[in-house]
């Protein structure tokens, strides 16, 4: 999938895979939720405000309506507490498990 925003990116990395891009973090839980990743298998989610790849099962969540994602979920990822308090968009968000997004399928979700 092309990656419309880099701040909402993640991707699903396995061992003898391509790996797989998402412009959405909604996106990237549905197909974990319907495509169970392979063992080995690594999520990382962009950090909203700074853009860096951060482990998926490390990362914070926030659900913030008034942000425009890619594909309408709203979601947003932090690897800090920090970062998503700098973050104005963050502001007034409803913070989420990361089980909710990602779902029990995911291979984090298992450790």
């Amino acid at each position: 999938m092309l990656v419309s925003d880099p701040r909402t990116a993640a991707q699903l990395v396995a061992p003898g895979e391509e790996p797989l891009f998402f412009d959405d973090l909604g996106c990237l839980g549905r197909y974990v939720r319907e495509h169970p990743p392979r063992r080995g298998a690594v999520v990382y989610v962009a950090d909203h405000l700074t853009g860096k790849w951060v482990p998926a099962r490390e990362a914070l969540y926030v659900l913030q309506p008034a942000a425009s994602t890619p594909m309408g979920s709203h979601l947003l990822a932090y690897g800090t507490p920090s970062s998503r308090d700098l973050d104005p968009v963050a502001q007034g968000g409803r913070p989420v498990p990361v089980g909710d997004v990602l779902g029990e399928t995911s291979p984090e979700a298992a450790r």
